[in-house]
């Protein structure tokens, strides 16, 4: 790194990122033959453009901490814009959906939609002057301890289409995980004669809408809150959708007594034990649902919110597609034993021929494949190794932001103490530009 600053080149501040070095070989821009182009960045690097993100950049603007946006997708919130169906609502209701310092506008109703929290998101990107670093996809995050920076590897995509790639390396004393549980599609693996069968299969990232598979046999291999509710939604357009149940879940009424179950229990929590909440929520259950292990839904023995605290697994919010599997209009169906050209084997051994099979599998973390941290994440699945409510720092200025299992709730929360933990150092180490300029000097 240069030990100087290039002649012309304005003198570094604590809100705006300083170009160290422009690259060689190749570009300005540091294209693919030479040096990357190195930027300082004076305040922390945030991976990810989704509602993490935004929250802990609207936290930081909020305690006067500038910070710099990547994301890999040419928008922000690409996953709930690109990678959910059509008819989506919230399971929660907006009160505990809401990001930090900005609440839904009025009129929103109590379950949005997709696309009004989508709204939402980019108003709140608005409000707060988020202005992402789009099409910008990490490659590479170490923390190098000789200078006490985080040196961030980024192939950048000027024009979305991957014909004008260039390298930047952005150096900064803090970086943000925001990257979120939820990153890319898990598909399932080890399934005997997947790559023989000659239907249509998706994951339901791709999923839009239930009328494009009107009139066809369709199989969904998932029972969580998702494969529900993409089973309902084939179902009311005219599909005829199975769906693949492999284990014990709970499934609990969206609502009880006309109260959210969810806000429910985030009340009862506050003065009983999880055990007897998790009595409640089941005896009020029974009463509204009925037995649903008549229907092909055993239930666990441990209740839900105990499952929920000890492994992260949701509990089903029902928003009808019990009614449709009691009537037989969403057939339940076991475990997959092999793939056929034409559809499955069970592991009962029955067969039948699907038009289309949807993976309601879930998704993962794609931190392992760009972060080279081995305290904070855990390089097996991607999340924090510490539980909520500590899953959320690091050492050497790293921070996890949305990785609580938790939803927008624990998204919330990170933003909030990962805004106040950096600004604390913030006020201390950028107190001057004098001092701007001499953590600058380290760098190069």
């Amino acid at each position: 790194m240069p030990t100087s600053r290039e002649e012309g080149q304005a003198e570094p501040d604590e809100h705006h990122p300083t170009i160290l070095h422009r690259g060689g070989g190749g570009d300005a821009a540091g294209g693919s033959g030479g040096r990357p182009r190195q930027v300082w960045v004076p305040g922390p690097v945030i991976v990810g453009a989704g509602p993490s993100g935004l929250a802990t950049a609207a936290c930081l603007k909020a305690r006067g901490v500038p910070s710099l946006m990547l994301e890999k997708d040419s928008c922000v919130a690409a996953s709930w814009r690109h990678r959910t169906y059509e008819r989506l609502r919230l399971h929660l209701p907006r009160c505990f959906c809401e990001l930090p310092l900005a609440p839904f506008p009025p009129g929103t109703p109590p379950y949005p939609t997709r696309d009004q929290f989508i709204a939402y998101l980019d108003d709140y990107a608005r409000v707060f002057g988020i202005q992402p670093h789009l099409n910008a996809r990490v490659h590479r995050a170490a923390y190098d301890a000789a200078i006490g920076f985080w040196r961030v590897t980024v192939k950048e995509d000027s024009g979305g289409d991957g014909a004008t790639a260039a390298n930047t390396e952005f150096l900064s004393r803090w970086l943000v995980v925001a990257t979120g549980e939820n990153a890319e599609p898990a598909w399932p693996e080890g399934v005997e004669g997947m790559d023989t069968y000659r239907g249509v299969a998706m994951h339901t990232s791709s999923y839009k809408k239930g009328d494009e598979f009107r009139g066809k046999n369709v199989l969904v291999v998932g029972c969580g809150n998702s494969g529900m509710e993409v089973s309902l939604d084939l179902c009311n357009n005219g599909a005829k959708a199975s769906m693949v149940v492999r284990d014990k879940l709970h499934v609990l009424p969206r609502e009880i007594l006309g109260v959210s179950t969810f806000g429910l229990s985030v009340f009862l929590l506050r003065w009983l034990p999880i055990k007897l909440v998790d009595s409640l929520l089941l005896f009020f259950t029974r009463l509204i649902l009925g037995d649903t292990e008549k229907h092909g839904l055993p239930r666990p023995k441990i209740g839900p919110l105990q499952i929920k605290a000890s492994t992260g697994k949701t509990p089903v919010l029902d928003i009808g597609a019990l009614p449709k599997i009691r009537s037989g209009e969403i057939k339940v169906v076991p475990a997959i034993q092999r793939f056929t050209e034409n559809g499955v084997e069970f592991v009962d051994g029955h067969q039948e021929d699907f038009d289309a099979v949807i993976f309601a599998t879930g998704y993962k973390s794609n931190v392992p494949s760009w972060l080279k941290e081995e305290e904070l994440f855990s390089h097996v699945d991607g999340v924090p190794r510490k539980p909520f409510p500590h899953s959320w720092r690091g050492k050497n200025g790293v921070y996890a932001a949305g990785f609580t299992k938790k939803g927008l709730m624990g998204t919330s929360h990170d933003a909030l103490r990962i805004a106040g933990d950096i600004a604390d150092q913030w006020t201390e180490t950028f107190a001057s530009p004098a001092a701007t300029s001499r953590s600058s000097d380290q760098c190069a």
